[in-house]
């Protein structure tokens, strides 16, 4: 599908997205009433079910309250919640997640990779090859814990084009970003600490601080604007975080990118609370259109910015890596008692691929083939779920984020739809404030097999038995 771009909205989303932009530009204000639903369908052209769709909608995202014989009026921001400190326990969950994702027969929706289709395994498999004929005992030593220099040096040129200054003696090349964050949060924090996380947040982060013992601070954001920062200062003010650990680029599970003003923002509080920042650049390379944002690195060359080529290129190579700043050197300790150095050879094919440019010339045909991909995921989950799901509209990626109605458990929708020989990720692996939520995979190019599990999953959560307890 080459020429969709993007999957139409509806005229209600269209007519949501109108009202939701003249709250945020201001020119509605906090108690303003809307138009009725006959005046605004008059003035627009459209019918009054279109607008009722509309306002419905934005009832449901918080940004109208609707007063009984008065109308609908634009809701007050809602209050950011106070500091929620918690131990995460998804390992159990992740683990039944992994199972089924490793299952042949299933129709695999519950992951974050992107089909082989889409990647170039077959050039960076010559690569790799045509460096172990060429280059003699690759791969015959253990490389300096920080990674093979050559790749280093690639990473350097690449982050300035990002509009980040990188010394290659910061950066530390791990066996993929799962790694390269732990090392981070082992460096940050320990067992009787916390750890402030955007939520909700990527399972894997939550594993990895169960693993480690820490705790969660959980702090809320947006699927159109990412970490909310007023949330944010009531955390850092009440002193009880050792970091922050967030996705601004492409977010797991949301799919959104924060605005470069919110990211200097960011920056600028983080540096009058002294806290530091994990930043997970992991799905950025995901994104879809346009100028890529800079990084908060940009604003702070302390912050621990993790990357990673599994999810753009190649998952089985393990390459992900760390510019840690000031923090590096006890990075590398951590690294050195952990696993000592990367695979050399997958380093090296990966550096020989960026210095070639392919990589560059791989994205700008990645971006547009998703995107189309998950237009058109969702639209079939609008289409087959039940009314009063809400699903989300991602900037880049490859996940959708979807919440169903009132009263469903998403946990046994999932349960019953891994019976049914599909896979989808349930909400609680992103914080156990998401029972109602789903994310699905949208990496695969879509099909019959992928329509018809996603009626499949549209028929179980209007399932009696998929109902909260």
């Amino acid at each position: 599908m080459p020429s969709m771009r993007r999957a139409p909205a509806s005229l209600s989303e269209t007519v949501a997205r109108e009202l939701e932009g003249m709250v945020k530009s201001g020119v509605l204000r906090t108690g303003d009433r809307l138009p009725s639903v006959r005046s605004f369908a008059r003035q627009r052209g459209v019918s009054v079910s279109t607008v009722l769709l509309a306002y419905e909608r934005l009832e449901r995202l918080g940004c109208v309250d609707v007063r009984h014989k008065s109308g609908h009026f634009v809701a007050a921001p809602p209050q950011a919640p106070a500091p929620k400190r918690t131990r995460p326990k998804v390992s159990s969950a992740v683990s039944t997640l992994v199972k089924r994702l490793r299952h042949p027969s299933m129709v695999q929706l519950g992951g974050a990779s992107v089909a082989p289709s889409l990647l170039p395994l077959r050039a960076l498999n010559r690569t790799l090859s045509s460096l172990a004929r060429e280059v003699s005992g690759l791969g015959a030593r253990y490389e300096n814990p920080r990674g093979l220099r050559t790749l280093r040096q690639q990473l350097v040129r690449r982050a300035l084009s990002l509009g980040v200054t990188l010394d290659e003696d910061e950066l530390i090349i791990t066996t993929g970003a799962t790694e390269a964050l732990s090392l981070c949060l082992s460096t940050l924090a320990r067992s009787s600490d916390a750890v402030a996380v955007e939520s909700p947040a990527y399972f894997g982060w939550l594993q990895a601080l169960e693993h480690l013992g820490i705790a969660a601070v959980e702090v809320p954001k947006s699927a159109r604007h990412g970490l909310d920062l007023t949330a944010l200062a009531r955390v850092l003010e009440a002193g009880k975080v050792r970091a922050l650990l967030c996705s601004p680029t492409v977010c797991n599970p949301l799919g959104s990118v924060m605005p470069e003003a919110q990211r200097a923002a960011l920056a600028a509080l983080l540096a009058k609370h002294h806290v530091p920042l994990i930043e997970d650049d992991a799905l950025a390379d995901t994104g879809w259109r346009g100028r890529r944002p800079k990084p908060v690195k940009a604003w702070d060359a302390d912050v621990l910015w993790v990357g990673s080529v599994s999810k753009a290129l190649a998952l089985g190579y393990r390459v992900g890596w760390v510019a840690a700043g000031r923090h590096v050197a006890a990075v590398e300790t951590g690294r050195l008692a952990l696993s000592l150095a990367a695979a050399t050879p997958m380093q090296a094919a990966v550096a020989e691929f960026l210095s070639s440019g392919a990589y560059e010339r791989h994205l700008r045909k990645l971006g547009p083939s998703l995107e189309a991909q998950v237009c058109r995921y969702r639209a079939a989950v609008v289409k087959a779920f039940p009314a009063g799901t809400v699903v989300g509209e991602p900037a880049g990626g490859l996940l959708l984020w979807v919440e169903l109605p009132e009263g469903v458990d998403a946990v046994r929708v999932c349960d019953a739809a891994a019976a049914a020989g599909i896979s989808v990720a349930p909400g609680t692996l992103f914080g156990a404030a998401f029972r109602r939520c789903l994310r699905i995979g949208c990496g695969a190019p879509f099909d019959a097999r992928v329509g018809a599990a996603i009626e499949t999953l549209g028929r179980l959560a209007v399932d009696p038995k998929t109902r909260a307890p």
